[in-house]
């Protein structure tokens, strides 16, 4: 008995393999193709810090009010403030709630003898400060530096060590006051068992302590005095002076660690001549708005 062969003819087999691979290729053909996944997103910039760093410059501060006006006009709000003797003074009002609107009617109703605490003869320094230090605690309801609504700080100078110190605790209006305490002219401040003067000595223009709390981009403000040409016919003409040539020398060094500086052009204002503060005010604003456009590339904006 013969057996059937199982092998299919040659023939046969070609017809099915050419089947097998058109099937094949059909599949490939209807399976649809994979998406390509997306790009990733570019990651969103991150919004710098920005850090506002006030110079000391006595009745020149007022030039302040009329900077931070100009920048709140065009929405540019600090994140962190720093300010040295006049600008801790203007400093610590802005970071306590007053807006530039709300300081200037305060500056133009401000009497400057409200100030004239004077100490007795033979005393270290002409004004005790504590006129200054109720000032600023009675306008900001005597909220601690760390309850203020902007992150504050004012620098003062360490008497004995020569140490700049950034107070950013405790009593707003003696830390203010210790800021502003020019020596000769105001008596020294004693915070705990330790004596601060002026922290224009150390650091005019407050940008290193703006950079240490947290800022990530600075505007400056200076708004220091010239030293040529200034009077020196008086002991308290001769202080100044004295301070605005360290100040001078020492910010120079300081500045160059800006993101911006902003100069108001003050050269007929002198430190003590509080009468001019309309002038002062209206110079802040010009010199910011001058500022503004590179403000606002340097932001991105």
């Amino acid at each position: 008995m013969s057996h059937a062969k199982n092998h299919l003819p040659a023939s046969s087999r070609r017809a099915l393999l050419a089947a097998a691979a058109l099937l094949l290729a059909g599949c490939s053909v209807l399976q649809p193709a994979r998406p390509e996944p997306p790009p990733p997103l570019p990651l969103a910039a991150k919004k710098p810090k920005i850090g506002l760093a006030l110079g000391g410059g006595a009745a020149r501060g007022f030039a302040h009010i009329g900077v931070i006006k100009m920048l709140e006009s065009q929405g540019i709000v600090p994140d962190y403030i720093v300010g040295t003797s006049a600008g801790a003074v203007v400093g610590s009002l802005y970071a306590g709630g007053f807006d530039a609107f709300a300081m200037q009617k305060l500056a133009i109703q401000l009497d400057e003898t409200l100030f004239a605490d004077w100490t007795l003869r033979g005393s270290p320094g002409l004004l005790k400060g504590e006129a200054l230090q109720s000032f600023v605690n009675q306008h900001l309801k005597r909220l601690p530096l760390e309850k203020l609504r902007i992150p504050f700080g004012t620098v003062a100078t360490d008497l004995n060590s020569g140490e700049r110190v950034v107070f950013r605790s405790g009593d707003t209006g003696m830390a203010v006051r210790a800021s502003a305490a020019v020596p000769g002219v105001f008596q020294s401040v004693q915070i705990n068992g330790k004596s601060y003067v002026d922290g224009g000595l150390v650091s005019p223009v407050p940008v290193v302590a703006a950079r240490e709390m947290g800022a990530d981009f600075i505007i400056a403000v200076d708004i220091s005095a010239i030293a040529e040409g200034q009077p020196v016919d008086s002991l308290s003409a001769i202080l100044w002076q004295t301070t605005t040539i360290m100040g001078s020398v020492i910010g120079k060094h300081e500045l160059a660690s800006a993101d911006i500086v902003i100069r108001p052009r003050l050269p007929y204002v002198k430190s003590w001549d509080f009468t001019a503060r309309h002038d002062a005010m209206l110079e802040g604003e010009r010199a910011a708005l001058a500022a503004l456009p590179a403000i606002k590339q340097k932001l991105g904006r």
